[in-house]
């Protein structure tokens, strides 16, 4: 719910400033009725008047602007006292930071004046506005209408007669039937009750109709304002957000004291509760609704404990339809972003931990030789979410530290394509002439495998056919004979030139020699894209264009396992086709994970 702090008088421990105060410079001698005689009517005279003298540097005949504030219950006979003869007067009391006021009563020892404006200041006494005037004559004095009169005006005539000559009230309420309010902490409810000063001008003095006064010797003694007490009731303002408030700036505690920094709740902060706090800052700040008594709480942002602030941005909050503005300051644990929630070029994702793990990030292990500076993302050194490393033309292996197949002379440059019919000395370049140096061979479209092993004697014709009498051909059933150069999950440059038309996840039902071309059977279990061709996660066949008579398709292709198969297509046919720049990898998830990604943020 919303909070409102207790109301008190915020004139305690606080002293007023005043233009004069009688004897400031020497004694001086004053005079006046004795109280008891002036509290009713003073139609059958004032009394024997009594004189004194005053003078603020002692003790025991001053009367200092701080008696305006002090326990009028512990000293009720204490009064402040103006110097002789004065007629303007001014009476400021300076606050050290906003409060709200509710009303304002002052008792005077001397006659009330014929004239006087109450006036408050929001901006540290920059600048002034009225909340009341005061007069015997509204009219004639101010040019307004009395509120006696004209109900909601300005100005009254209430608090202005001489009558009684002493303990006469001035009161004034800040929130009155003139002034409904129906949430105090409105931008409207501010403009009225909010202040840092308060002023009171005294503009023209009165003396007591007392019967005979004219004959008294030296009528200027009784020529001063005089004030017993002064009262400013109020609250700490805190938009709501707080039920107590402390002190700002001071040391030491004093009793009764309405202090002005508010102790903030709701996730809020700020001397009144201003602001949200560091790392609450998701929707816009709103003060409570004194109305309704919803607290309308600050609302924490989502850094996954990465930052130790945040800020609102209007962009992120219009952007989100008003559901998230927040936005994540300086992310710590090599993280990044609005919500801190990828990590910094460098580093990736380690799915092994929470996202609020202080060791979710880790370095990147790329070989600085190896990887590539022209990525997508320039400033990537590896994958954010895989760590796959970004490896130069003719380099391979997830950190890029060795050289594709085919290729050879790892340095600045990448590797340079071998200059051979197969594979080369990675490190010198020389073909390998021979069967028993090189295990991995090119096969043709409708080649033939070179004769590694001789066939076995007891092979029969039987072992290689299928219950249908068609040609079949597995590694499965014979993985001495199928030896394939197949293609590697080289650098994400790399997979995008490919320009694959499907990847699929699909398990090898059975494959099939149909004389002119080969038909392997296969069941698809996910599709992580398709082109013209629609595929549907169901039986259908692909098309190998390297395969032999041998009785193997290259890329190895056994039934009963699963595969990441990344081909072209035949659209006119709707056939889905392998061959040798097709990537076949037996299907493991952190795979199919490293193309998913590379598929939605890299491939642009």
């Amino acid at each position: 719910r919303s909070c409102n702090p207790p109301v008190g008088n915020l004139a305690t421990g606080r002293t007023p400033v005043t233009l004069t105060t009688c004897g400031q410079n020497s004694t001086e001698l004053y005079c006046f009725y004795p109280d008891q005689n002036l509290r009713h009517q003073v139609s059958h005279g004032c009394g024997q008047p009594r004189c004194t003298k005053c003078n603020a540097n002692q003790p025991d005949n001053s009367h200092l602007p701080a008696d305006m504030t002090d326990d009028f219950f512990a000293n009720p006979i204490s009064w402040w006292q103006s110097a002789q003869g004065v007629h303007r007067e001014e009476i400021r009391l300076d606050f050290e930071t906003e409060f709200y006021l509710t009303h304002v009563i002052a008792v005077f020892k001397s006659p009330r004046p014929a004239a006087m404006v109450l006036e408050r200041s929001q901006d540290y006494g920059q600048t002034w506005r009225p909340y009341k005037y005061f007069s015997v004559n509204c009219t004639a004095t101010f040019g307004l209408q009395d509120d006696l009169i004209e109900e909601g005006s300005m100005c009254t005539s209430r608090y202005s007669d001489a009558v009684p000559c002493t303990r006469g009230e001035v009161i004034y309420r800040a929130l009155s039937p003139a002034n409904k309010i129906e949430d105090p902490y409105s931008l409207e409810a501010q403009d009225l009750l909010k202040l840092t000063n308060l002023r009171l001008l005294l503009l023209k003095r009165q003396e007591c109709p007392c019967p005979g006064s004219g004959l008294v010797e030296k009528p200027q003694r009784f020529a001063h304002y005089a004030i017993y007490d002064l009262i400013i009731r109020g609250s700490c303002f805190c938009n709501g957000h707080a039920e107590e408030c402390e002190l700002v700036n001071r040391t030491g505690v004093m009793e009764n004291v309405v202090h002005g920094k508010c102790v903030c709740r709701h996730n809020t902060a700020g001397d009144h509760c201003e602001k949200c706090a560091a790392l609450y800052n998701d929707q816009p700040w709103k003060p409570g609704d004194g109305k309704t008594g919803a607290p309308n709480e600050c609302r924490k942002c989502r850094c996954h404990n990465h930052a130790d602030s945040c800020h609102f941005d209007l962009s992120v909050w219009l952007a989100s339809g008003k559901r998230s503005g927040g936005v994540c300051d300086n992310c710590k644990h090599n993280t990044e972003g609005h919500r801190c929630q990828r990590c910094k070029p460098g580093y990736y994702r380690d799915r092994g931990k929470p996202m609020s793990s202080t060791e979710v990030c880790k370095p990147c292990a790329c070989q600085p030789m190896g990887s590539a500076n022209a990525t997508f993302s320039r400033s990537w050194r590896c994958h954010p979410k895989t760590g796959f490393c970004y490896c130069k033309p003719g380099v391979a292996g997830p950190n890029c530290d060795r050289c594709l197949m085919g290729y050879w002379g790892f340095g600045e440059h990448g590797c340079r394509p071998c200059d051979c019919a197969r594979d080369c000395d990675q490190h010198t370049g020389n073909c390998f002439n021979g069967y028993d140096n090189e295990p991995f061979f090119n096969i043709p479209i409708g080649g033939r495998i070179p004769d590694l092993v001789q066939t076995p004697t007891n092979e029969s014709e039987e072992e290689w056919k299928w219950n249908d009498h068609e040609q079949g051909f597995s590694a499965l059933r014979h993985p001495e004979k199928c030896v394939c150069k197949e293609k590697v999950l080289g650098s994400v440059t790399d997979f995008c030139q490919m320009k694959y038309a499907y990847v699929i996840k699909a398990r090898i039902l059975s494959a099939h020699d149909k004389g002119t071309h080969a038909e392997v059977v296969v069941k698809v279990k996910k599709v992580l894209k398709s082109g013209k061709v629609k595929i549907a996660r169901s039986n259908r066949s692909i098309y190998p264009e390297s395969w032999t008579n041998r009785g193997c398709t290259c890329p190895i292709l056994n039934p009963g396992t699963d595969y990441l198969i990344a081909g072209q297509e035949d659209s006119r046919t709707s056939k889905l086709l392998v061959n040798m720049n097709s990537l076949v990898k037996p299907w493991k998830a952190y795979l199919g994970k490293q193309v998913s990604d590379i598929l939605r943020t890299g491939c642009k």
